[in-house]
């Protein structure tokens, strides 16, 4: 059961382990070339490209899925429905992962892949909501928390404008998508303790 003073360590360790799993589950798609040769190699580009795009989201989520959590100051139904619904969102990543792999970069796989990233976002946004902005923790400045959303809001909108661009572009709809991510490589807004 749930109650006002039930602090986040069980959600954060159920969480650890979601993303241990979505991050297996990743790299078990990775496959050697057919053949032993370079160009074989060379050849299997868009799925490292992917993996290594996919990894790095997975990983920075996490980061930043952990540094929010640390300002939980207890756990309540709407919390734990809000973070089941972040790692649902987070959980489709390898799915598109391998669709792009698959297709070499084709121009809907990647839109649905940034279609994940606003996906992704908006569910980090309610999380933001629930644990820092709701319950209006002494820890997350005014500022802190203000900053927090508008990154979040501007890159939802960069995260919808790289699908539509995968559309006619799939290379610069990828690339907006890693611009993306470098914007989320510091969890911490400014005006916030680390």
């Amino acid at each position: 059961m749930v109650t006002p003073d039930a602090k986040p360590d069980r959600l954060n360790a159920f969480s650890d382990a979601v993303f241990a799993v979505i991050i297996t589950v990743l790299v078990l798609d990775l496959r050697p070339p057919e053949a032993a040769s370079l160009a074989a190699l060379v050849a299997l580009w868009p799925v490292g490209v992917g993996y290594a795009v996919s990894y790095l989201f997975v990983a920075i989520v996490w980061v930043n899925h952990h540094y929010l959590l640390r300002f939980a100051e207890s756990v309540r139904w709407r919390l734990i429905w809000t973070n089941f619904a972040h790692l649902f969102s987070v959980s489709l990543v390898p799915f598109a992962t391998a669709w792009i792999a698959g297709t070499r970069l084709a121009a809907l796989p990647v839109a649905l892949y940034a279609g994940i990233f606003v996906l992704v976002n908006a569910t980090y946004l309610l999380l933001c909501w629930e644990i820092v902005d709701r319950p209006r923790v002494a820890a997350v400045p005014p500022r802190a928390r203000r900053t927090m959303r508008l990154r979040s809001l501007a890159t939802l909108g960069l995260f919808a404008a790289a699908a539509l661009l995968a559309l006619a572009a799939p290379i610069g709809g990828m690339a907006l998508i890693c611009f993306c991510l470098v914007l989320y490589l510091r969890p911490e807004a400014p005006g916030v303790r680390s």
